[in-house]
């Protein structure tokens, strides 16, 4: 399938996501601290243990953003066969998002799976470790990792529309990627 015919564009609106976000962020802190608070029933409050806790928050949601986007380039690899050396990492400052792409196009079928390795590695599974553990700090780690797949949704949700076998080029600096259609057979 050549790539020199005009492909389609998706592109996310970042604003929208980022109040996406916030909404399913919060209400997934909520939801999950409740759940977590009528299984356990044990709400033990000290300033100290608080300050710990915020602390060891912050680094754990640094360390499973760094894996979030670690996982998009696993999922390229292992879902894609795409070699290491197309891979790119790092942060658009000025968005002000971390962002994991290839440089390969890939098939829709999968990208739609790359894009949500990280929903299931770095969300659910260290949420339900949370609820395992009795840990609310995991059970809210996991609210944001899960909430910060918003924009991942959303490109799969936009994905869904086009076949399998279209080729889907990630946008290198952008949250955008572009469609390119299989040809018809004559």
């Amino acid at each position: 399938m050549p790539l020199d015919t005009e492909p389609i564009v998706i592109e996310l609106d970042i604003k929208k996501l980022m109040m996406d976000n916030i909404v399913v962020t919060s209400g997934l802190v909520i939801l999950f601290v409740a759940i977590q608070y009528i299984c356990f029933k044990d709400f033990d409050f000290s300033f100290w243990r608080m300050i710990s806790g915020v602390i060891l928050f912050a680094i754990l949601y640094i360390v499973f953003i760094i894996l979030h986007e670690a996982f998009h380039l696993i999922g390229f690899m292992v879902f894609g066969g795409v070699p290491f050396k197309s891979l790119k990492y790092g942060l658009n400052l000025e968005l002000g998002v971390a962002y994991a792409t290839t440089e390969q196009p890939l098939p829709n079928h999968t990208m739609k799976k790359a894009l949500l390795l990280p929903f299931w590695t770095t969300g659910v599974l260290p949420t339900i470790a949370g609820f395992y553990f009795n840990s609310t700090v995991l059970v809210v780690v996991g609210a944001f990792l899960i909430a910060g797949a918003v924009g991942d949704f959303a490109m799969y949700k936009e994905l869904r529309k086009y076949p399998k076998n279209a080729l889907i080029q990630d946008d290198p600096q952008f949250p955008k990627l572009y469609v390119y259609m299989p040809e018809k057979k004559k």
